[in-house]
């Protein structure tokens, strides 16, 4: 038994069919998705219609993430707060202009949480940040992360949200997180995904970085107007693409810290453009 785990797509069309195509050359018909299916990418509709082929020719489990919790939120909250022009929320706002019914009616129907069973081998509990919440992250430094994997009843937990590829283990318990296929930390530029190889009433993790064509991705974020809608989250999406290890949330946390120095106060995701360069230029190359 072979599943092929991706977790973080982004909304990254590229990234996502490099893998799909590498575990479908290896005989995988059964795919593990932990949600965020889309994010900082253009054409988010590209990468819904192809997993919802996926979902039509081969045998697919689906999870909610955090972004695709955003789109429905969002919505529900009556459609304010997000900003063209806004590097905070701008992105956000892009994609669901271009998101159909059926995207958010299919993020609707995930669960933040299911057991996959399979004969003859252990259960595994997949979701997307933690088995409790879409946007808990599970750092291997961090005492809930070992609570939950005490309380959970499956030996093995696959997770994404943090993307970062790695494996933490407690007594006799496991999780494994695949990375990110499209946007990765401390991934290179690459995509990253796992395939668990089942057999003898255990799963056996291998854990997979693969190149893809960074820079069409990257010159798609001009030619889609994304660029127009979140101008400085999307240049350090180029900047991760390139194999940058500083990841928006650290820039994001630096550009509130100096919109409070300057104006006394700070509240995503009304933080001022300037402070947005200024947190690039601080904590980014130039020459990226």
């Amino acid at each position: 038994m072979k599943l092929a785990v991706l977790s973080d797509i982004h909304g990254n069309y590229m990234a996502l069919r490099q893998c799909v195509e590498y575990a479908l050359a290896g005989d995988i018909t059964t795919f593990v998705f932990l949600g965020d299916y889309i994010g900082e990418f253009p054409y988010p509709r590209k990468t819904m219609e192809y997993l919802y082929a996926l979902k039509q020719k081969y045998t697919c489990y689906f999870v909610r993430g955090n972004r695709d919790e955003y789109m429905l939120n969002y919505r529900n909250a009556g459609e304010n707060g997000w900003t063209k022009g806004n590097s905070a929320s701008g992105v956000l706002l892009y994609l669901y202009e271009r998101l159909a019914a059926q995207d958010l009616a299919f993020f609707e129907s995930l669960p933040i949480k299911q057991v996959l069973t399979f004969p003859e081998l252990p259960p595994l509990t997949i979701c997307h940040g933690s088995p409790n919440r879409v946007n808990e992250r599970m750092d291997p430094e961090k005492e809930a992360t070992y609570e939950i994997m005490q309380n959970d009843n499956s030996s093995y937990i696959l997770c994404g949200h943090t993307h970062v590829q790695r494996e933490i283990r407690h007594g006799e318990k496991v999780i494994w997180n695949p990375g990110s296929v499209g946007i990765q930390v401390e991934g290179g530029g690459k995509a990253r995904f796992m395939i668990l190889h089942g057999a003898d009433n255990s799963w056996h993790r291998e854990f997979l970085n693969l190149e893809y064509d960074t820079e069409t991705v990257i010159r798609q974020l001009a030619v889609s107007g994304l660029e127009s809608y979140a101008p400085w989250w999307c240049v350090i999406t180029k900047y991760a693409l390139r194999g940058g290890e500083i990841d928006h949330g650290v820039v994001l946390d630096r550009a509130m810290e100096i919109c409070a120095g300057k104006y006394g106060q700070c509240k995503w995701p009304e933080i001022p453009e300037e402070c947005w360069a200024q947190a690039v230029r601080e904590l980014l190359p130039e020459d990226f």
